[in-house]
C-alpha cells in the first residue's frame, strides 16, 4: 500500500521559488540532476573501497534515456540508491544534503562529491509537471521504493520491484519546457556541463554512415572524458597533449603561445590548464574563455571575482571544490578564500612568464607581439603582478631588437640623458607614418623604441611613475632638436608685430577645427620650413581618456598641434619680407594678413607638404595641392 505524507517544506510556494528564482537558467536541472548520479556512483566505488560493500559494481556508469514522443527524460544510475529512509530524509526534507554526511565517513576513499546543499533534485520541478524516482539501496535486505510528485508538497512513496541496484529518475516534461524534448538539445546541455565529469556519462548511440544517411551502431556513446588533461599530473604530459587539449577546448582558435598547469592540495585544492591565446588582432580579443568546474561539473564561465580582470584574456579551465558557489552552484560567492586563489594564480602566471623570460628568452621574443597587450593589462591593472612583471617586461625598438627595462636603460643611457639628467626614451606608434621623425632621431644617434599597443599611451605613463628620472617624448612630438636637450637653448627673440603677423599668416591657410600655437625657432636653413607637431602631454592623454582613462576632459578638447616655422628657411624668409605691414592692433591689418596669406601659393605649398606628412591633407585641400603642385611643375616645365 503507497504511504502519503508532506514534503517538510515551509512554505506551500516552495516549488514556484525553485522554479523561479534559485536557478538563473532551466537548463541547469540536467547538470543537477546527473551530478546527483555522478555522486551515487562514486559513493558506490568509496564503499567498495573502504571494503563496507562487497558485491559486484557491475555498470557504472550513468544512462540518460530520451522519449521524444512521451516527452519523458530519464537519469539512471547503478550507485548507492536509496532506501525508503533515506528518500524521506534526503527527499522529502528539503535542503538536507547526504553528501556532508557521506564525505565526513569516507573523507579517505572520496574527495570529489559534488553535491553540498541537497536542492539539486527538486531542480527537475523547473522542466517537469510530474518527477518519479525509483531506486535500491546497495545495503542488504533492502527493498525497492518509487516517490512520485507531481509539483505540489503531496508525494506518494510504494514499495516497487526493482532488479538492478541504483537510481532511475524520469522526468515527464512540462508543456513549456517541450524544447528539452529534443535530443539535439540535450546532447547539447551533456556537452556543455558534463564532458568532464568523473564517471562515464551514456547518451545514446554512436553512429556511421551508411546508405546516404547516419544511423545507430550498438555501442553506446559516452559523451565525456572521465580523467581530462588538467586531472593529470603535469610530468606525465607532452606539449603535443596540452596542444591537443586546447583543440578540444577552442576548436576554432590558434595554438597558443604557451600554456600554465595549475597543480595545489595546500592551503586549497586547485588545479587547471590556463593557455595564453594570441592577441595580435587586438579588435577580436575574447574575454570570459576560462571555463569553472567543481569536480569536473562545469559551474560558470564568468571567473571575474577568481582571476584578476587582465587574467580574463586567458583562456584554459580551474576546477576548485574550495570555490564558495552560491546554493544554486551557477555564480561565485564573495568569499576570503577566491582572494587567496586570485592571488595563488597570479603569482603562478608571473612565476611562468619569468621562468620564460630566464630560460626560453628567445621563445618569449617571438612571442611578443601577441603576448604584450596581455603584459601591459596585467602591469596596470594588478599591483603585484606589475611588480614582477617589471623584472620579464620587453621593448622593443624600431629596428625589431628587444630588451629588457635593464638592458635597454644600460643601451641608451650614454646618449639620451637630457640636461636634467633625465633618460629620455623615444618611440613612436606607427614606423611608416613616422618614419621622417625616426629618421632624423637616428642620424643624431638615438634608439627609438616601437609603441604600438592599444594600451600603450597609459603604459608609457605607468613606466615613467615606475622607472627613476626616466620621461618618455613621441618622435614626432617635436624638433629632434628639442626632444633631448643637452643645454639650454638660447631661445628666438622676435617682436609683438612680427609674432602677430606669422601667427596669423599661418594660421589663415591652417584647416580649421583645430587649435594652432605658431612659434619661430631657428632649425637651420637645410631643414624643412615647418614642423608639426602634438605636444607630448595633450596628445598622449587624449588617447588615454579614448580608452576610458577617466579624462574624458582631454577627449572634448580639440586637437591642439604645434607649428614651428624655421626661420632660417629661405622662402619663410622671402614670405615674412613679402608681407603687409601695418598696426597689430588694427582688424584691417589681419584682414590683410589674411588676404596676402590665401593668395600666396608658396605659404600654400609650405604648410600642405607639412600637413601632407603628418596625414593631415584629405579632401578638397588635398585635391586643390595636387592641382597646384601639377601647376608648379608645368611652370617649371615652361621655364626650362
Amino acid at each position: 500500500m503507497a504511504n502519503k505524507g508532506q514534503i517538510g517544506v515551509t512554505t506551500e510556494n516552495i516549488f514556484p521559488v525553485i522554479k523561479q528564482f534559485l536557478y538563473s537558467d532551466h537548463e541547469i536541472f540536467l547538470r543537477e540532476l546527473v551530478a546527483n548520479a555522478v555522486d551515487a556512483t562514486q559513493k558506490m566505488k568509496a564503499l567498495a573501497t573502504s571494503g563496507d560493500c562487497k558485491e559486484e559494481l557491475g555498470d557504472l556508469q550513468v544512462h540518460i534515456e530520451l522519449d521524444e514522443k512521451e516527452k519523458t527524460l530519464k537519469i539512471i544510475d547503478n550507485g548507492i540508491g536509496m532506501t525508503e529512509e533515506e528518500v524521506d530524509k534526503y527527499i522529502n526534507q528539503i535542503a538536507f544534503s547526504s553528501a556532508g554526511e557521506f564525505l565526513e565517513k569516507y573523507k579517505d576513499q572520496i574527495g570529489n562529491i559534488i553535491g553540498h546543499f541537497g536542492l539539486g533534485f527538486y531542480s527537475a520541478f523547473m522542466v517537469s509537471k510530474k518527477v518519479t524516482i525509483e531506486t535500491l539501496s546497495w545495503k542488504e535486505g533492502a527493498k525497492a521504493v518509487k516517490w512520485s510528485c507531481d509539483g505540489s508538497p503531496a508525494y506518494e512513496m510504494e514499495e516497487i520491484e526493482k532488479a538492478d541496484r541504483g537510481t532511475v529518475i524520469t522526468l515527464y516534461l512540462d508543456d513549456d519546457s517541450t524544447e528539452y524534448a529534443n535530443k539535439t538539445r540535450i546532447d547539447m546541455l551533456l556537452q556543455k556541463y558534463c564532458k568532464f565529469m568523473p564517471v562515464p556519462i551514456v547518451f545514446g548511440k554512436e553512429q556511421e554512415w551508411k546508405d546516404s544517411k547516419y544511423v545507430d551502431t550498438d555501442k553506446d556513446k559516452v559523451i565525456n572524458a572521465v580523467e581530462p588533461l588538467w586531472t593529470k599530473a603535469p610530468s606525465e604530459l607532452k606539449d603535443e597533449d596540452y596542444q591537443n587539449f586546447y583543440r578540444t577546448l577552442f576548436p576554432m582558435n590558434e595554438e597558443p603561445l604557451f600554456w600554465i598547469h595549475l597543480n595545489v592540495d595546500y592551503p586549497f585544492n586547485l588545479t587547471g590548464i590556463l593557455y595564453f591565446p594570441k592577441l595580435k588582432d587586438r579588435v577580436a580579443v575574447e574575454r570570459n574563455k576560462i571555463s569553472l568546474y567543481c569536480n569536473q561539473m562545469f559551474v560558470t564561465d564568468h571567473v571575474d571575482n577568481i582571476v584578476p580582470e587582465f587574467m580574463t584574456l586567458l583562456h584554459g579551465v580551474i576546477d576548485s571544490p574550495d570555490i564558495p558557489l552560491n546554493v544554486s552552484r551557477s555564480y561565485l560567492q564573495s568569499d576570503a578564500a577566491v582572494k587567496k586563489i586570485s592571488t595563488y594564480i597570479t603569482k603562478k602566471v608571473a612565476d611562468r612568464l619569468e621562468g620564460i623570460f630566464k630560460d626560453e628568452r628567445a621563445q618569449l621574443e617571438a612571442k611578443w607581439d601577441n603576448l604584450k597587450l596581455f603584459i601591459e593589462y596585467g602591469m596596470l591593472s594588478d599591483e603585484k603582478f606589475c611588480e614582477r612583471a617589471l623584472k620579464f617586461a620587453l621593448l622593443k625598438n624600431t629596428d625589431g631588437k628587444y630588451f629588457s627595462l635593464d638592458e635597454y636603460k644600460s643601451a641608451v643611457e650614454s646618449t639620451q640623458t637630457d640636461k636634467d639628467k633625465k633618460l629620455v626614451y623615444l618611440y613612436a606608434t606607427n614606423v611608416e607614418e613616422q618614419y621622417a621623425f625616426i629618421e632624423a632621431a637616428k642620424n643624431k644617434g638615438y634608439d627609438v623604441l616601437l609603441m604600438d599597443c592599444e594600451l600603450d599611451s597609459h603604459y608609457v605613463n605607468l613606466l615613467e611613475q615606475k622607472l627613476t628620472d626616466t620621461r618618455f617624448a613621441r618622435v614626432d612630438s617635436d624638433a629632434v632638436e628639442n626632444l633631448i636637450p643637452k643645454e639650454d637653448k638660447v631661445k628666438l627673440e622676435m617682436k609683438e608685430d612680427e609674432r602677430y603677423d606669422l601667427e596669423n599668416l599661418f594660421k589663415a591657410v591652417l584647416p580649421e577645427g583645430n587649435d594652432y600655437y605658431v612659434v619661430g625657432d631657428n632649425l637651420g636653413a637645410d631643414t624643412a620650413p615647418i614642423l608639426i607637431t602634438q605636444n607630448e602631454f595633450m596628445r598622449r592623454y587624449r588617447e588615454m581618456s579614448a580608452l576610458g582613462g577617466g579624462m574624458n576632459f582631454y577627449g572634448e578638447m580639440p586637437k591642439s598641434y604645434n607649428i614651428t616655422v624655421n626661420m632660417e628657411h629661405p622662402l619663410v624668409g622671402k614670405i615674412m619680407e613679402g608681407k603687409p605691414v601695418g598696426d597689430v592692433k588694427a582688424d584691417e591689418h589681419k584682414a590683410e594678413l589674411k588676404t596676402y596669406a590665401e593668395g600666396n601659393q608658396t605659404l600654400h605649398q609650405m604648410v600642405d607638404l607639412a600637413l601632407l606628412a603628418n596625414g593631415m591633407l584629405k579632401g578638397k585641400a588635398l585635391s586643390d595641392f595636387i592641382a597646384r603642385s601639377q601647376e608648379l611643375l608645368d611652370r617649371q616645365l615652361i621655364k626650362d
